[in-house]
């Protein structure tokens, strides 16, 4: 599928800003199943200095600065993206979940490289509970690709999707406190319950592109930026799982950048100078799919 990808971010404070150092990752990545055809960011006002470049996991990183005094700052990436469905090995997804360990399969393609994922990191602790909740579903010699789609479809079940229930720093034992989330805690509850087994798993943010309902037009702008995790396999492949949509990734999802957990790839973050005491930010997302 072809997609056309609009996403605005806008800030507003209640007096000047004299400065503003920004990092933005909001140009998707190019993959085996994914063909980034054209990525442009905007920055408003204009900044005094701008660069794009990778970082340390391939993701796009847009560096920005403005100096010009401003009330609003607006970043507004527009991309085309053509997505196709990806495909796995079955004699990957056969092997049993302990062999799929990178510290257990060092023979794996970049088992080393995904050993980074297999930590404990800034927003994903490996609780004991989160280790206790995965082992329903990590019994011994399973198919590791069996055991993982299970675990994403008792996580689906089990937590609710709700919105405001947690912010951007909560942590794993909350979500479990409160059974309730979005999908970046979705995302980070796969996370913790299967690298607390030893699995290398990554935070994956991007788009999901939706359809209205029945009888219903689609309304611009309305979309919303979207995680799921994914387990590497020791082909070196790594399998996309959606825990708040009970399914793999598949042709409906823009693959952005990807880390250890949301602090390493936040759509946009950075640093102001100002006297401000109150702001509002403002995020509209549309993808749009795109005729051939």
């Amino acid at each position: 599928m072809k997609y056309r990808v609009w996403h605005r971010t806008r800030y507003t404070y209640d007096d000047d800003v004299s400065n503003s150092y920004g990092i933005a990752y909001v140009v998707p990545r190019e993959l085996p199943s994914q063909d980034v055809a054209s990525a442009d960011v905007r920055v408003v006002p204009e900044p005094s200095d701008a660069s794009r470049r990778a970082d340390h996991y391939g993701n796009v990183r847009t560096y920005f600065q403005v100096t010009d005094p401003h009330r609003e700052l607006v970043v507004e990436a527009t991309s085309e993206v053509d997505v196709r469905e990806p495909s796995y090995d079955p004699d990957a997804l056969a092997q049993s979940w302990e062999l799929a360990r990178p510290q257990a399969s060092p023979g794996g393609v970049d088992a080393w490289r995904a050993v980074d994922f297999a930590l404990p990191s800034k927003l994903v602790d490996q609780t004991p509970e989160a280790h206790a909740y995965a082992a329903t579903s990590l019994v011994p010699g399973r198919p590791v690709g069996e055991a993982v789609t299970e675990l994403m479809q008792r996580i689906h079940a089990d937590f609710e999707y709700r919105k405001g229930a947690t912010t951007v720093t909560t942590r794993i034992d909350d979500v479990f406190a409160q059974r309730a989330g979005v999908c970046q805690d979705f995302a980070h509850l796969t996370l913790s319950c299967l690298r607390s087994h030893g699995l290398a798993v990554r935070y994956v943010s991007g788009y999901l592109a939706t359809t209205p309902p029945p009888g219903r037009e689609r309304v611009v702008g309305a979309d919303a930026t979207h995680a799921w995790a994914s387990v590497w396999l020791p082909d070196g492949s790594w399998l996309a799982l959606d825990p708040t949509n009970d399914q793999w990734a598949n042709d409906r999802y823009v693959t952005v950048a990807w880390g250890r957990d949301y602090k390493d790839v936040p759509p946009v973050k950075g640093i102001i100078y100002t006297d401000a005491t109150n702001s509002t930010l403002e995020v509209q997302v549309d993808v749009m799919p795109m005729s051939d």
